[in-house]
């Protein structure tokens, strides 16, 4: 975003402080991002273990997709109490709490033999990972106001089809290259070596993250101040209303069920696209990894452009509806040409645009309206409510499947829900999100 001398700032005064922002954004998101990819990986790894998975323990689709969404059940228990506790106890130690249990717990899934142990340790991960995205939305208030948060919120959450992009041809590989080794599948190989980054880089987080703009020892007194400054005056501009009260608010869940919408479409992907792509006629695990990186690479792509457009003429509404329903369309598209591998690979790229653009910049509406410990509450009711539709929608998926022979019919039900999604965005109040 192009900034603009505030009464009483000079143009070099806002020189100086987009450098002070640039320096915290390097020191903060980069690593942010690379904690999430990790998280986003161990979550949907289990779309590419299903390729070997389901024949080998014998399980059905329907088995597959409420393993793969009980997940979002564990995730929806503990997701406000941990958001919370964040807010209150600091991000350094609950972030790095978050990512050691969840990769203790992903590298555990080695062990799954029938479809109970497979439902259990995809419910108890869900619990393990509960409050760390809105957790991550929540510590970016704390160092960025607004009209900056837009582009901040898309870097991180490139995350998720940065997930796709590396971890997809990573996991194709592994499948293809360890399968059978020391009497493990591919599969299980898949589970053990994306397990442990997790823990590793939350054993970093201890060292790296600071709780608060006046704990980091990386920056100057006049740097804190400036910073600080800024946030409290956004923080005095919103509402603070007790959590009970930011619960019950129509608005916030107005703002569930459009984000609700959008996890739909986005989990249907994330746990169907390496089925989507094998029926198409691609057998090979490394090929199919392979393909994935091609939506998410141009996801990353669009979501970058977008969050710039958005910013910059300081519109939320048209930059949420426009993309949602582009996404719709693509995964129209790649049901009607499932059988052409291309044509389904160019839909793919049109519904991941579409639907990891929307992720980000809806953020920018609740953190617009709310602060302190309500928004806490607020975002994370906001995630852990929306993240039903994790469990809902490749169960749905699944359960059509094996109910009519065809993933079509799920994909259409998904390409319904993302236009829902625009059209309650559309019906938000400008003058509260436009900032």
């Amino acid at each position: 975003m192009e900034n603009v001398a505030a009464p009483g700032q000079t143009p070099a005064s806002v020189s100086t402080e987009d450098q002070l922002y640039r320096k915290v954004t390097l020191r903060l998101v980069p690593f942010l991002v690379l904690c999430y990819v990790v998280a986003y990986l161990d979550r949907v790894n289990v779309g590419f273990a299903k390729l070997q998975m389901l024949s080998d323990l014998k399980f059905s689709d329907t088995v597959y997709g409420l393993g793969a969404g009980i997940f979002f059940l564990g995730y929806f228990v503990f997701e406000v109490p941990s958001n919370i506790i964040l807010h209150r106890v600091g991000a350094r130690i609950w972030i790095a709490r978050i990512m050691i249990t969840w990769g203790i717990i992903s590298s555990a899934m080695i062990f799954v033999t029938t479809p109970g142990m497979f439902y259990t340790l995809r419910f108890l991960l869900g619990l393990a990972e509960a409050g760390f995205f809105p957790g991550i939305i929540l510590y970016l208030t704390y160092w960025f106001p607004h009209a900056r948060r837009g582009r901040i919120t898309t870097f991180f959450m490139t995350a998720v089809p940065l997930s796709g992009l590396i971890g997809g041809p990573i996991s194709g590989w592994i499948m293809h290259t360890f399968h059978g080794d020391h009497g493990m599948a591919g599969w299980q190989w898949l589970f053990l070596l994306e397990g442990i980054p997790s823990v590793i880089i939350g054993v970093i987080v201890l060292l790296w993250l600071d709780d608060r703009i006046s704990h980091a020892k990386w920056l100057s007194d006049s740097e804190k101040a400036v910073l600080t400054r800024n946030i409290e005056a956004e923080e005095r501009a919103k509402e603070d209303p007790p959590i009970r009260a930011a619960m019950t608010k129509p608005r916030v869940w107005a703002m569930a069920s459009i984000y609700f919408s959008f996890v739909m479409g986005l989990y249907g992907v994330g746990f169907w696209m390496p089925t989507l792509i094998s029926n198409t006629g691609v057998k090979d695990p490394l090929a199919i990894g392979l393909l994935t990186a091609v939506p998410n690479l141009f996801a990353v792509v669009g979501m970058i452009l977008i969050s710039r457009s958005s910013d910059r003429k300081r519109e939320r509404r048209w930059h949420l509806a426009v993309p949602a329903l582009i996404g719709s369309i693509g995964l129209v598209g790649s049901a009607v040409w499932s059988g052409n591998t291309w044509l389904a690979i160019v839909s793919l790229t049109l519904a991941n645009i579409g639907i990891c653009t929307v992720l980000p910049l809806f953020w920018s509406l609740p953190t617009a309206v709310l602060g302190g410990t309500a928004a806490a509450a607020a975002i994370a009711l906001i995630n852990s409510v929306s993240n039903l539709a994790g469990f809902i929608s490749p169960y749905l998926v699944g359960w059509l499947k094996d109910a009519t022979g065809s993933t079509s019919s799920g994909i259409y039900v998904l390409a319904a829900c993302l236009c829902v999604g625009a059209l309650v965005a559309l019906a938000q109040p400008a003058r509260l999100v436009n900032r």
